[in-house]
């Protein structure tokens, strides 16, 4: 998986694991962002779908880093963080 130099800043300064990153990438949900990006997070159903393949008890323990969200574009990473609102779909 590709990442930017401004991701790879984002998330060291951001204190997102790389492991919520993958998740993000392989089982959160996608909508078209601005410009031809894709935005990944996790909503109630890509949250079920995670526990019942990694387990509830991990899901669970790792739910205050599930509010993270990632931008790609061509299946490059562009920016990550962290949603303090709800995201709108266009």
């Amino acid at each position: 998986m590709n990442m930017t130099r401004h991701a790879q800043a984002r998330l060291q300064q951001r204190a997102i694991p790389p492991l919520i990153i993958d998740w993000l990438y392989r089982y959160g949900s996608r909508f078209k962002g601005v410009n031809g990006t894709t935005i990944c997070f996790f909503d109630k159903q890509s949250r079920r779908y995670l526990a019942s393949e990694v387990g509830h008890i991990v899901v669970r323990r790792l739910a205050d880093m599930m509010d993270a969200y990632l931008v790609l574009s061509n299946d490059c990473i562009i920016t990550i963080g962290h949603r303090y609102k709800p995201l709108r779909k266009q």
